[in-house]
């Protein structure tokens, strides 16, 4: 059976976002445009269609590493903080963007809130996860791409 580990993840992502686009049931909030993705960043994402790819990479975090908190789980997004000519320093990245992932991801049935332990995945995000790696593990077999374990 194949699963997460066995695809590149920025592949799964990519094709999880259209997924989760193409279904219609998960929707981009109204601020998702304007605003930052974290303290160690200047601008907001450029891409029009980030917020999928967003609940795409939370998705498939809380898969590998669940059970997993907000707050641990808006540390995998962070990054380096420019501090002028002070040493960079690492930061998390937004924890209401977390959350707001979460809730929808919650919503739809995809993960379940564990009490005392944090998020956890769902069968139903389970079954979504691996039938998505399946079809890219078969467009990569197809296309003759080495797959090593990711």
């Amino acid at each position: 059976m194949v699963n997460v580990y066995d695809v590149p993840a920025e592949q799964l992502v990519g094709k999880l976002a259209e997924k989760l686009k193409s279904e219609g049931k998960i929707k981009s909030p109204e601020w998702a445009g304007y605003v930052k993705t974290g303290v160690h960043r200047e601008k907001a994402p450029s891409q029009d269609d980030w917020w999928y790819h967003r609940i795409a990479a939370v998705l498939r975090k809380v898969y590998v590493k669940g059970p997993i908190g907000v707050s641990r789980l808006s540390s995998e997004f962070g990054g380096k903080v420019d501090r002028g000519s002070k040493p960079y320093k690492a930061r998390k990245g937004s924890r209401s963007i977390t959350r707001a992932a979460l809730k929808q991801l919650e919503e739809q049935g995809y993960v379940v809130n564990e009490k005392g332990r944090g998020r956890m995945i769902s069968p139903i995000g389970r079954s979504l996860l691996d039938n998505v790696s399946y079809e890219l593990y078969k467009e990569l077999a197809k296309d003759n791409v080495e797959l090593a374990k990711y």
